[in-house]
């Protein structure tokens, strides 16, 4: 069994924190509808005087997500700030301080969808056609949402021989999308590392972009701060690794695990399931979803 407390809704822990770091897909959407509730949650939130960050490891800039926020009916004034993995992505790219970084050519290849190219472009980058050319690999994402990981083993095979480091602009391994798991930057990374190539990955779980993220608070407190995420693998180890408390949101990607529809409480017997293959990683509290 397990203790971790199963709530109803953050307001039933938001008390004992003053600022929340908050994860965007499967807590405050699918990829393509905002959850019932969230939007009034970060309202909430704001009302009683909580600081919000929002920190994503979607493969695009900032002022991207605020616009597909802002489609999504959750406005700008929602929320303090927000970071992604793609703002940090492309910070390293300008600044080429960062590890793996420095000594980067400037030829890459682009592997993901179009739309996600303003990570690199306007800084003096190539993306180049033919995988013998490129300096670098630059990952953000799959080319479509509808396709199967094993298509880019052909593409990735194409570079054994010369191996350039690969950025992955996305840890993650599975999102769910609309209801449907989808591929991700983290899974066509670990077909390339399998290759025996080299891979800078940027976002949770590590612990530096969540320092990145709290920088946009003035850095407080980490006692006094909550993270929130529906991931295991990228949020509670993320915040674990960070120093900060996590609140596990059940209604997103483990949902099935826990067999849950979205709403639905988990049991106690299938949440302690689900921490225990996760042990010794526990969050501080559970909730269905994204609710006040």
């Amino acid at each position: 069994m397990t203790d971790i407390p199963i709530l109803t809704g953050v307001a039933a822990i938001a008390d004992r924190y003053d600022v929340f770091v908050l994860d965007l897909w499967g807590v405050l959407h699918d990829g393509v509808t905002a959850y019932p509730g969230a939007r009034h949650t970060l309202e909430a939130l704001k009302a009683a005087g909580k600081r919000t960050v929002l920190l994503s490891n979607a493969p695009r800039r900032a002022f991207a997500l605020v616009d597909m926020m802002e489609k999504l009916g959750l406005p700008r004034s929602c929320y303090d700030e927000i970071i992604s993995s793609g703002e940090v992505v492309w910070k390293n790219l300008r600044d080429r301080t960062a590890p793996g970084y420095r000594d980067l050519g400037r030829r890459l290849y682009f592997i993901g969808v179009d739309s996600d190219r303003h990570v690199y472009e306007g800084m003096g980058y190539e993306a180049v056609a033919n995988p013998a050319d490129a300096d670098f690999i630059l990952v953000c994402g799959p080319h479509s949402f509808d396709d199967a990981l094993e298509i880019y083993q052909p593409l990735l095979d194409k570079f054994v021989g010369h191996l350039p480091p690969l950025i992955c602009a996305n840890p993650d391994r599975m999102v769910i999308r609309d209801g449907k798991v989808v591929v991700c930057a983290g899974n066509i990374a670990d077909l390339y590392a399998a290759l025996g190539g080299a891979v800078i990955q940027t976002g949770k779980p590590d612990a530096a972009i969540y320092d990145d993220a709290l920088a946009l608070l003035g850095s407080p407190d980490k006692s006094r701060v909550l993270g929130v995420g529906d991931a295991f693998p990228t949020d509670v180890t993320g915040c674990t690794a960070a120093g900060i408390d996590e609140l596990l949101i059940c209604g997103g990607i483990h949902a099935a695990e826990l067999g849950l529809a979205w709403g639905d409480a988990p049991t106690p017997d299938a949440l302690a399931k689900l921490a225990n293959r996760y042990a010794p990683l526990r969050p501080v509290a559970a909730v269905p979803a994204f609710v006040w």
